[in-house]
């Protein structure tokens, strides 16, 4: 499989590369060995082999999140340097008008 360097030069536009004549050539041989080899599964039986959606047979390996209130809001806000009774105070920020 073959692919050309207007090819090449589109996908660096598209990603928006900046590619030397020298680095398009180079890019052209990389890209065509890289299609080449996912050309060879092609030549495979892969007749029953299932695909594959994870890399690992680890399952679920993370905790079962729970929700519940760690601290009360007046907690949270007993700390803050500016806050009124339901909210903190931050300085505004952004466009003067």
């Amino acid at each position: 499989m073959s692919i050309t360097k207007e090819q090449i030069k589109h996908l660096a536009h598209l990603s928006r590369l900046e590619l030397t004549d020298n680095e398009v050539d180079s890019m052209q041989g990389d890209m065509e060995k890289i299609l080449e080899f996912v050309a060879k599964i092609d030549e495979l039986d892969l007749t029953g082999v299932e695909p594959l959606t994870q890399m690992s047979a680890s399952v679920d390996v993370m905790r079962t999140d729970q929700a519940r209130n760690m601290i009360t809001k007046e907690q949270a806000l007993k700390n803050a340097p500016d806050a009124n009774s339901d909210y903190f105070r931050v300085p505004k920020f952004g466009k003067k008008a």
